[in-house]
């Protein structure tokens, strides 16, 4: 069936992150191919110097820079990419592996620009490419990430950090804190707003119905009784029986060594852990290429590469794109699903 034959393809913004990673070159990859042009219109807000670059390292890629959205045509070439100019990088600035103070501010003027024209319903999904921290902090970038910074650009109360593959999900109580914090951070209304904002994600977003959370034990065998800890007695069993006049089943807390095995088989449709390496190993080891990062709870759809700016390859050619391939096309399907839930609730 032809393009122009199936139904309405969603506008996905796609941020550049940091010019001087593989982001640019995953872009070039990824949006390009038919599977991504099939599922919606993309469109590329960087940089027009970083993006020809990486087209020419790649290939046969051809870039059309717009001034605005009403530019972009339905019926796009397949090799053409999208580019709305946000920065004007000099050859200086965009060495590959040494990101300079203009490209910082530029990876933020990207997100804003992103959020912007999702808060306004010119886009209706946002997708973005890996920006380095570090580098962005020394710069005086206030937020530890993507995460935090698009929380407070849009006014989001909470908001959930998910991995997602296609056969695992799992979703995240806490994120990028010390281990031996972690059980100090872990409150009931912490975990309580954590299952709550995954299972509306599942419903609305996911498409799911029903939907099955497993929550995840904090100690080894979940505690077994309180030998190894009482967080799962005290803390975890409480909440999850909180739960049980919900529109979701939430069930545990479960071993953690065993529970993501059974998600992966089937038996639940997302894992709540406890802290970031808990939930992020397992998902690594089965989706490590087509992993997608989530940010549930925020007002517009966003989701991520979960990777980095691989810094060590930039410039190779060797960048692996299925993980930005599996977030646009998740985006998209996002779309899609929540407006089928919109409208099967009004």
């Amino acid at each position: 069936m032809a393009v122009s034959e199936k139904r309405s393809r969603p506008r996905i913004a796609v941020t550049m992150g940091d010019p001087c990673g593989v982001g640019p070159e995953v872009i070039v990859k990824a949006i390009t191919s038919a599977d991504v042009r099939e599922e919606c219109l993309p469109v590329v807000i960087g940089d027009r110097r970083t993006l020809l670059r990486a087209a020419d390292l790649v290939g046969g890629r051809t870039i059309r820079v717009i001034r605005g959205l009403s530019d972009i045509e339905d019926s796009v070439p397949e090799a053409a990419i999208y580019l709305l100019p946000a920065s004007d990088l000099s050859p200086e600035d965009i060495v590959y592996g040494k990101p300079s103070k203009n490209t910082c501010m530029a990876v933020v003027k990207y997100i804003e620009t992103a959020a912007r024209l999702a808060q306004w319903g010119e886009v209706q999904a946002i997708c973005t490419c890996p920006l380095h921290k570090a580098s962005l902090q020394k710069h005086g970038f206030p937020f530890p990430g993507h995460t935090e910074f698009l929380k407070d650009l849009t006014g989001a109360t909470d908001v959930v950090m998910m991995l997602a593959g296609p056969r695992l999900r799992v979703a995240l109580a806490t994120i990028h804190n010390s281990l031996k914090d972690v059980p100090v951070l872990l409150t009931r209304d912490l975990l309580t707003r954590t299952i709550q904002i995954t299972g509306e994600a599942l419903l609305a977003d996911f498409g799911l119905d029903p939907v099955r959370i497993a929550v995840a034990g904090l100690n080894p065998h979940a505690g077994e009784e309180g030998r190894f800890g009482r967080e799962e007695i005290d803390l975890i069993q409480p909440v999850v029986e909180s739960f049980r006049t919900r529109p979701f089943a939430v069930s545990g807390p479960f071993p953690p060594d065993t529970i993501f095995f059974r998600a992966y088989e089937g038996e639940f449709d997302a894992v709540v852990a406890m802290y970031h390496d808990q939930g992020l190993i397992p998902i690594k080891l089965v989706h490590f290429h087509d992993a997608v990062n989530v940010s549930l709870g925020l007002p517009i759809i966003r989701t991520s590469v979960d990777h980095g700016t691989a810094y060590d390859i930039a410039g190779t050619g060797r960048a692996h794109a299925g993980s930005l391939t599996a977030a646009v096309l998740l985006a998209a399907s996002m779309v899609r699903n929540r407006e089928a839930h919109q409208q099967s609730k009004g």
